[in-house]
């Protein structure tokens, strides 16, 4: 589709052949037809292309052009300097990426900052439970999203994959970061580039074998669709499970929470016609693009084991049958079959009952409870986690791709 616009075609005459096209390449076996109305997006409005057919018609015309010149290394070198959002870009950029990416790094008319501040110090008030759920629940959760583990075993970065789970999990604590996007922080900057490496892997996935063979038929990966099912993998379920544990949350908090990630798909270069709205948007939304493409794969296995093993490094696998039945619990046992996770019977009923009672205590909902003291060794396993993955200080090296997994 070099030489015109994916979205501009399938607004015009051409939408329905492009669809049918890739439909008949794709069954998309579990997919539902996109039903989900543009009304209820940050946008209000919009043509309600679905979105598993739209790109990013900025970016990927740039990066294959900076791939194809053999540009990658002297850029990835200069983008090294840049780490700051208030950075001028570095000099000697090509001229076209940097057009790009000083487009990109501007901010949405409607980010407020008063509601960036808050849902950030939400983040930093709930960070155990919040930091938990972005590791092994988000984490442990894209193993099971078929094309994010696919596109991740496959690229560049599948070469490392305890690095670029580690970074996956990372970004979810970056967006809520104090200084996020403020002049001195760096989401803006993280933001951009992961935007050039989604499309740096758009243009490069299709050329791996491998990863044609087992794409299930689509041609293009890292559609706006996909990007939206792992947002709803952090942002979506990281609010539903704080709620059913009974983590208190306002309304304002909440809504501040949601505003965070709202700027951050606009960020990544998620057209605003799909990001929702509300949290009943958000919902709505994930109940059609997240839950019905939930599967096992062996690259999802693969990655699964990876990012245990990176549990086991805590304290040498002692805790890891508790990390693994705390896991199953807050993922669900289908989920969690689909993983891998070995079951607990015993470990998993005590997490059911005692959980709820620690999160209560810790929330100053009741006094101290009779928990067994498996969970205090397990909140200190967690607490072990995000501190060791999470933790402030550790910046994502972001580099752009030109080659595929080596192997």
């Amino acid at each position: 589709m070099d030489g015109f616009s994916r979205r501009r075609m399938l607004m015009t005459g051409g939408a329905l052949g492009a669809v049918g096209a890739l439909g008949a390449a794709s069954p998309a076996l579990a997919r539902p037809l996109w039903t989900w109305s543009p009304s209820a997006s940050v946008a209000g409005t919009g043509v309600g292309v679905d979105p598993e057919y739209v790109w990013d018609e900025e970016a990927d015309p740039v990066l294959a052009a900076v791939i194809d010149r053999g540009e990658v290394p002297a850029v990835n070198a200069l983008l090294k300097q840049w780490t700051r959002n208030d950075q001028a870009l570095p000099g000697g950029l090509p001229g076209d990426l940097r057009e790009f990416m000083e487009h990109a790094r501007r901010m949405p008319s409607w980010a407020d900052k008063a509601a960036l501040d808050r849902g950030a110090q939400f983040s930093k008030t709930k960070g155990i439970y919040v930091g938990a759920l972005y590791g092994l629940g988000s984490g442990l959760m894209s193993t099971v999203i078929p094309r994010e583990s696919r596109a991740v075993y496959y690229s560049k970065g599948g070469a490392d994959m305890k690095d670029r789970i580690a970074k996956t999990a990372r970004l979810g604590y970056d967006i809520g970061d104090l200084d996020a996007y403020l002049p001195h922080g760096s989401m803006i900057v993280t933001a951009v580039k992961t935007r050039m490496v989604h499309a740096a892997v758009r243009h490069l996935l299709p050329q791996s074998p491998a990863w044609s063979q087992t794409s299930g038929g689509q041609k293009i990966p890292i559609s706006q669709a996909d990007i939206m099912v792992t947002w709803h993998s952090l942002a979506t379920f990281v609010m539903r499970k704080m709620k059913q544990w009974g983590v208190r949350v306002n309304t304002a908090d909440a809504e501040a929470y949601l505003h965070v990630w709202q700027v951050s798909a606009h960020m990544l270069g998620v057209s605003d016609e799909y990001i929702p709205a509300t949290w009943d948007a958000a919902n709505a939304q994930s109940k059609q693009v997240l839950d019905p493409v939930l599967a096992h794969t062996p690259e999802g296995e693969a990655l699964t084991e990876v990012l245990l093993g990176i549990v086991a490094e805590l304290d040498a696998g002692l805790t890891r049958p508790l990390i693994g039945a705390f896991s199953r619990y807050t993922l669900g046992g289908e989920v969690g079959d689909m993983i891998g996770l070995a079951k607990q019977p015993v470990l998993e009923r005590l997490i059911a009952t005692a959980w709820p009672l620690l999160v209560a205590f810790r929330e100053g909902l009741i006094p101290l409870p009779a928990v067994p003291a498996v969970l205090w060794t397990l909140e200190e396993a967690l607490r072990k986690f995000v501190l060791l993955f999470l933790s402030e200080g550790r910046r994502i090296a972001i580099d752009i791709p030109d080659v595929n997994r080596p192997s």
